[in-house]
């Protein structure tokens, strides 16, 4: 199954990394939003190393791994990446020329922060480069809803890697998802909006999951709090994506952005990849629905074009559905579904035994858990509480003896 997982990364992968290794991406992706063209190369890159990162940097210990052919789509990324920031090449992107940058190189953080030795292996003169380029997002105010994420995750990277962040930058977006905009049950609202979609995984729960890593590796004040507040919502969330998926690998097709497809399992990838599955998730279990949900997009040849780059659409070449903000480098998110690659490969997601996930259990007829809502509670209404039981004690009382005098 692993080979298999490998295999469709590296369809989708190849087509951009091989193009823009060769400073060749702007003649050779396909231009699907005109108005999005400037930002899409940034866009179809970072997105690609988002979900790609783990497993370029994870060494196999098994013999029978190919490490030719991940040395050889490392020295691509290596490439294409030298050509991103060069200003003398045809594949220069100016991260400062749209605010859409800031999205944009905010998956290419995550993706180093989830490679560390891919960043330690870039050339010097680029990674100079690179900074220089990542930096340039800073002149870009976020807006209050999951844009804050994109800010600090930048902000993570730049501590990790560079030995300097911008403090409220990075506290402001961490602070604000956790400490406002959690509406219960494992769910974040987009800001203090709600909106049924699926960015709690496209962006929210990773991107806070990785950043909060970084601030408790650092020994950030307020930190393990604060992560370990978010981690308790993560795992609950994780159980509701597991029992997205149906028996046939197929799943609720709802809100924006649907054209990134599989990446709607971000979170639960991570959740694998990180070992952060909650009690009664195991490896088998959510392997097998990942695995269910790949083979429903993978065997539809229309999501690939005749280059073999990926196609605007849901489960195909379905460009009526994408929102006005789509572009050809937005798909590319797809490649989260793929984070458990990073484990290696004699590791327990690739040898337990399959088991059935929770969808299959129910229609079957087997025996599965039951799901119970997770109730949090502040610590204001915690301690207030009581005092509201005994307002309403009194209050009674009160009344009683208004009746009897009257």
């Amino acid at each position: 199954m692993r080979e298999n997982w490998v295999n469709y990364l590296l369809k989708i992968a190849h087509p951009v990394l091989h193009a823009a290794s060769n400073d060749s991406l702007k003649v050779e992706m396909p231009v699907f939003n005109e108005e999005r063209e400037d930002v899409q190369y940034l866009e179809a890159i970072g997105r690609l190393f988002c979900g790609m990162a783990p497993w370029l940097n994870s060494d196999e210990i098994a013999i029978a791994d190919n490490q030719e052919q991940k040395e050889y789509y490392r020295q691509l990324f290596f490439k294409s990446i030298a050509n991103l920031v060069d200003p003398e090449a045809k594949d220069y992107v100016d991260f400062g020329n749209a605010p859409q940058a800031l999205v944009d190189t905010a998956y290419l953080a995550q993706g180093f922060l989830r490679a560390p030795k891919i960043w330690a292996a870039l050339n010097p003169q680029i990674k100079t480069q690179l900074l220089f380029e990542i930096k340039k997002t800073r002149g870009f105010k976020p807006p209050k809803n999951n844009w804050v994420l994109f800010a600090a995750i930048i902000e993570a990277f730049l501590l990790e890697y560079d030995n300097y962040f911008i403090k409220k930058r990075l506290y402001f977006g961490v602070e604000y998802f956790v400490n406002t905009c959690y509406i219960g049950d494992g769910f974040y609202g987009d800001g203090r909006e709600f909106a049924m979609d699926h960015y709690n995984s496209f962006v929210i729960q990773p991107m806070l999951t990785d950043i909060l890593a970084v601030m408790v590796k650092h020994n950030l004040t307020k930190a393990i709090k604060l992560q370990e507040k978010h981690l308790n919502r993560f795992k609950r969330y994780l159980e509701i994506q597991e029992r997205l998926i149906s028996p046939e690998g197929t799943y609720p097709v709802f809100g924006r952005t649907m054209i990134c497809r599989f990446g709607t399992f971000h979170a639960l990838a991570q959740g694998a990849l990180l070992q952060l599955l909650p009690e009664g998730l195991v490896n088998g279990q959510v392997r097998g629905a990942l695995n269910a949900v790949l083979k429903q997009h993978m065997h539809n040849r229309n999501n690939f074009d005749k280059k073999g780059f990926l196609t605007i659409g849901f489960n195909g070449n379905q460009q009526q559905m994408a929102e006005n903000y789509v572009s050809s480098g937005s798909p590319y998110h797809c490649t989260t579904i793929f984070l458990p690659l990073g484990l290696p490969r004699n590791h327990s997601f690739w040898l337990d035994k399959g088991e059935d996930w929770t969808s299959v259990k129910a229609f079957t007829g087997k025996v599965f858990l039951s799901d119970h809502a997770q109730i949090e509670i502040s610590k204001a209404q915690k301690y207030m509480i009581p005092y509201v039981y005994k307002l309403i004690f009194w209050f009674r009382k009160i009344k009683s003896v208004f009746i009897k005098t009257n």
